[in-house]
């Protein structure tokens, strides 16, 4: 297996080079540093860059992740086909200008993939952070929603499940004054996700449900919730109602479940004063 892109800067910087050798030199701010992987932010030529470098995971990490029916994360390859796919669909997203892969073998595939920064944004979980305080305009609020709503059931129809479907990877382009009819939204952070000819119903669920969990905290309220739903599904919320009454209940009770979770591992224990 082996494939090489590369597209202006690379494509100059890196002619009559080795593109394997030359991305492990790149330098910057280090966001994810192991053994198998590493991901930074470098800047070249007064422009920035997200690297992600896949460097061979074992086979005993690919035969964990199977033993827990899990499918391992084993090049950037799926990255590569997610952002394909994604274009495909007019889902705004991260624009690859370098990706390289070689090697037939699973366990030690070396591989690479840099993205433009898409910058200046900001996370949805963030800008949604205060809402319950300091609720934003009404038209702000549903705009976003549709947005969301259009992409996760655009994404879905087109074959992606993401796996890490919250708020977090949906990044807010500020670049240009606020219009709720104009918004641009890009999603993020698709190594993990996965392609196929049709989404099936658990993993689409499984993106909701995540979704769900990361917005409980933004003050939707439930016309809010089934706003979401009817642009999501794109037909009435009486056929939704009919149809999809038993996934509505399995959403909510799966978000209270990684709400709970989330909880028990991150939340600071609670000491006897503060009871």
């Amino acid at each position: 297996m082996h494939k090489l892109h590369l597209e202006p800067p690379f494509e100059a910087l890196w002619k009559e080079r080795d593109p394997f050798i030359e991305v492990e030199k790149l330098q910057g701010v280090v966001f994810r540093e192991l053994e198998a992987r590493r991901t930074l932010r470098t800047e070249i030529e007064g422009r920035g860059y997200f690297v992600k470098i896949h460097r061979g995971v074992g086979w005993r990490e690919i035969w964990k992740n199977l033993v827990y029916m899990r499918l391992p994360v084993i090049s950037a390859r799926n990255e590569w086909e997610v952002i394909q796919r994604l274009h495909k669909l007019g889902i705004p997203t991260m624009r690859p200008v370098a990706y390289g892969i070689q090697g037939r073998n699973p366990a030690s595939v070396r591989s690479f993939i840099i993205t433009e920064d898409l910058g200046p944004t900001i996370s949805l979980e963030d800008f949604t952070l205060n809402w319950v305080a300091e609720p934003p305009p009404v038209s702000l609020k549903r705009a976003l929603l549709e947005r969301v709503a259009d992409i996760a059931g655009k994404m879905h129809q087109g074959g992606i499940n993401h796996r890490d479907f919250y708020l977090c990877h949906f990044l807010l382009h500020t670049d240009q004054p606020f219009q709720n009819d104009q918004q641009k939204i890009s999603l993020i952070d698709l190594h993990r996700a996965q392609l196929r000819s049709r989404v099936p119903r658990r993993w689409r669920n499984k993106d909701l449900a995540g979704l769900y969990f990361s917005a409980l905290d933004a003050g939707l309220t439930k016309r809010d919730r089934l706003r979401f739903l009817k642009w999501y599904f794109g037909v009435p919320l009486r056929m939704i109602m009919a149809q999809e009454a038993g996934t509505l209940l399995a959403l909510e009770k799966k978000a209270a479940r990684l709400r709970s979770r989330y909880q028990r591992k991150y939340a600071p224990s609670l000491k006897d004063g503060d009871l």
